[in-house]
């Protein structure tokens, strides 16, 4: 394998472009906001500027955060073969293409209003100091969710040129769920955070970590179910509703026994549940 191709590789693993799912679980929210905020498509332009951006500030957060746990990965079975712990990129290459992708961010996010341009620095403040919350509290869970859900706050403002009660109840919708299914993800690792002393949701709850998600999701149905009431959505939302809900069952069922995988299965199964709520949102347009 050349150099250029390892460094390649490398770029590929530390910003998980192998790993979408998280670029997923960032987007389909994200397109919620843009279409009801704008009633309808938004554009190309505001389509284009928040798709690549929620890649590229996804990416960096993955740098940073792999930056962060580079000397705790190696004792975590599920991240001990991660870039800087490998050695397959350096600590200096790191930051440097962290550096990168903020600055192609900051070049996307130069084309929308300066309103707009003043809310990006809170994504940036939540993106680079959430791998360090695991560090300082139990909730880092919390400043991730409010970190997936601000680009749901920049959509409103950038279209509307405010930020209305609906993109409110969506960013905190969108929060509880990443709370939720997070806690999940800090599931899988939760023996080796604690021989570490990482900090986590899934810690903090305990041997109430299933009933803290019940709750969680249940709220974000509740908000879901009223952004369908002031939005006068019709039935095909309320379906993906319903499809949410049995989704949340189903992780349920995956989480009963706490295994790692089963947990981590259900993780990943939330990308469908936002994805049918898209499918939902955009149904309002077409039918």
């Amino acid at each position: 394998m050349t150099d250029l191709t390892q460094k390649w590789q490398a770029v590929k693993l530390i910003t998980r472009m192998d790993k979408p799912i998280g670029t997923y679980l960032l987007l389909w929210p994200t397109f919620w906001a843009l279409l009801v905020a704008a009633d309808g498509f938004p554009g190309w332009h505001l389509t284009l500027v928040f798709a690549a951006g929620v890649f590229i500030m996804r990416s960096a957060g993955c740098v940073i955060n792999d930056f962060a746990d580079r000397n705790v990965d190696g004792h975590v079975k599920r991240t001990a073969q991660r870039p800087l712990v490998s050695g397959l990129i350096t600590e200096k290459q790191a930051i440097a293409l962290f550096i990168g992708l903020l600055l192609i961010a900051l070049m996307l996010v130069l084309t929308l209003s300066w309103q707009t341009i003043q809310l990006s620095f809170v994504a940036l403040l939540l993106a680079a100091s959430y791998p360090y919350m695991k560090r300082f509290t139990h909730l880092p869970q919390v400043v991730l969710g409010a970190a997936f859900s601000w680009g749901m706050i920049m959509a409103f403002s950038e279209i509307n040129g405010s930020v209305p009660i609906v993109a409110w109840l969506l960013f905190f919708a969108n929060l509880f769920w990443t709370v939720a299914y997070d806690t999940m993800y800090a599931m899988v690792d939760r023996d080796d955070d604690k021989k570490i002393g990482v900090k986590s949701t899934a810690i903090l709850f305990g041997r109430f970590d299933k009933m803290a998600i019940a709750f969680l999701q249940l709220l974000t149905l509740t908000l879901l179910f009223k952004v369908g009431q002031l939005q006068q959505f019709n039935a095909f939302y309320y379906l993906a509703l319903i499809y949410v809900t049995l989704s949340f069952a189903y992780q349920h069922h995956l989480i009963q026994r706490r295994e790692r995988d089963n947990c981590f299965k259900a993780f990943l199964n939330n990308h469908y549940g936002l994805l049918v709520v898209l499918f939902g949102i955009i149904c309002q347009f077409v039918f």
